[in-house]
């Protein structure tokens, strides 16, 4: 009986192993767990490692909640039921209060969403980190101002970070009827302010990368004729993320000072810097680092893939 177990016992250890790594990324975990319309977040790309990128955001986000918002708080419960000592009580006491605080664990988890809470975004190399009660657009340029002052390197595996302030379905009727009312803040009269669109779809070929930006371009053009295109160093980046069949969405200041967001980018020392603050309207615009060249190169090579795959 030993020998014939064997094989299957080692059989079946790959296979635990995979579910655990490649098939992580694969399997729906339930409601709340998975990118979808009506969620907030922060949006964040890495190179392969994404479990590391999601210790990483943790560590990162927590950091600035924490100073912004203050220390997030938590019922006693949970503090008071890590510190019990049981070990006197007999096994059915202990099985009975383990039940117990199972179920009274669960009803916290259920009642109190924690602030920052990773879900599983639909694609490779982007992790989606939901948040609660809090202005991701704030927080994340709060992150990258700091990082662009101080040129402190704090991460390793993210890439960039993009604030996520709306979702809907990522159908081009939604998405109209979803930005008349988002972009208001910005945009409606007499707010108003130079624009740009920036547009990215993951593992999905239904949507046209130029009619999307035709029609929000002509939503915000609606709301206040002011408000005008400048693709050079516009007040204003509309972000719109695409993956599989929700849109992300975010307006966001200094996408050009702050190198597109990207983490990596922000703290290197450029000479530019020196002669710009973080949103101020009177920048120059001599900010096309090699790095955004680049950037842009990669965005504009991967719009061609885009509208090939939608011819």
């Amino acid at each position: 009986p030993m020998a014939a177990s064997e094989p299957a016992a080692r059989k079946r250890r790959p296979k635990g192993h995979f579910a655990a790594t490649a098939g992580r990324a694969k399997r729906p975990r339930g409601a709340g767990r998975q990118l979808e319309a009506g969620m907030r977040g922060i949006l964040i790309t890495c190179n392969m490692n994404e479990r590391k990128c999601v210790g990483e955001a943790y560590s990162l986000l927590g950091e600035y909640g924490d100073l912004l918002y203050g220390p997030e708080q938590f019922s006693d419960h949970e503090e008071r039921l890590s510190g019990s000592d049981r070990e006197e009580e007999d096994e059915d006491d202990v099985e009975a209060a383990l039940k117990k605080e199972v179920g009274q664990m669960r009803a916290l988890t259920e009642q109190k969403l924690r602030r920052f809470q990773s879900v599983e975004s639909g694609a490779n190399n982007v992790v989606f980190i939901r948040t609660q009660g809090i202005e991701p657009e704030n927080l994340v340029h709060h992150i990258l101002k700091d990082m662009h002052t101080t040129k402190k390197k704090k991460t390793r595996v993210i890439l960039r970070m993009l604030p996520i302030s709306g979702t809907c379905k990522a159908f081009l009727e939604d998405m109209k009827k979803y930005t008349e009312t988002f972009f208001e803040p910005w945009f409606k009269a007499p707010n108003k302010g130079t624009f740009q669109i920036v547009y990215k779809a993951r593992n999905n070929s239904h949507m046209s990368r130029e009619e999307v930006i035709k029609e929000l371009a002509g939503i915000v053009g609606g709301l206040n004729p002011e408000n005008k295109v400048d693709l050079n160093n516009p007040q204003y980046t509309v972000v719109v993320e695409i993956i599989k069949t929700v849109c992300c969405l975010s307006v966001v200041r200094d996408y050009v000072l702050f190198r597109k967001y990207n983490l990596q980018e922000v703290v290197k020392s450029n000479k530019e810097d020196a002669q710009q603050n973080p949103s101020s309207v009177t920048e120059t615009e001599e900010q096309n680092s090699e790095v955004v060249k680049a950037e842009t190169e990669e965005e504009e090579k991967s719009s061609k893939e885009v509208k090939e795959e939608n011819k």
